[in-house]
């Protein structure tokens, strides 16, 4: 079972329907701490504010649950908003806590481009992941953002795209998967990265 986890941030369902059009179907949205404690997968989507977004997850008790499950292995993908969560502070407003799951910041996008980044953009690999299998070098995804992960080590970076500046566009540290894309709104190339995440997902429940 992989869970999504609702903090009141982002359309969590067309995420639910994307990861079911993958064929991955045992998929559940929840804002329960018990039901995220037995997943065996979890994936953090999300829209707007890294404030906000800090805030609900630490008011919902699922905060650490997140970190917990990560740190002993649990596969987790973040989308958008949920990749720049993985953060270790983030300077949008402020400075505000993120997870640690991957240090750095997440910063504004550089000035001299038109923000929000919007639209499709093509994604390079620096180095091999499961998470892209079978998804050709320079394929387009769907970006909406104006912030971005700023990895302190750039080698958790695996896939990269340019917009004003080079910028990760996925990272994997341990198993903790991460895209600023939405691939349930990148067509049948997005539905093959959710389904990537599945079987990522599945051997590691059969081990």
């Amino acid at each position: 079972m992989i869970a999504i986890v609702d903090y009141k941030m982002g359309n969590l369902r067309s995420v639910q329907k994307g990861f079911e059009h993958a064929g991955v179907a045992d998929i559940v949205v929840t804002d329960d701490p018990a039901v995220l404690s037995a997943a065996d997968g979890i994936v953090l989507p999300g829209v707007g504010a890294f404030r906000d977004a800090s805030a609900n997850l630490k008011a919902s008790g699922l905060w650490d649950i997140i970190v917990s499950r990560v740190d002993d292995g649990e596969p987790f993908l973040g989308i958008c908003l949920g990749m720049q969560l993985l953060a270790t502070v983030g300077l949008e407003d402020g400075e505000w806590e993120g997870l640690g799951i991957v240090p750095g910041s997440c910063e504004r996008l550089p000035g001299g481009v038109k923000i929000p980044h919007i639209g499709w953009n093509t994604v390079e690999y620096p180095r091999e992941s499961r998470l892209f299998d079978g998804i050709a070098p320079e394929t387009a995804f769907y970006f909406v953002h104006s912030y971005r992960l700023r990895p302190d080590d750039a080698s958790c970076i695996i896939g990269r795209t340019e917009y004003g500046v080079p910028f990760a566009a996925a990272v994997e540290s341990g198993s903790a998967y991460a895209v600023q894309f939405h691939p349930e709104k990148s067509s049948t190339t997005g539905l093959k990265l959710l389904a990537n995440f599945g079987s990522i997902v599945t051997e590691r429940g059969t081990r």
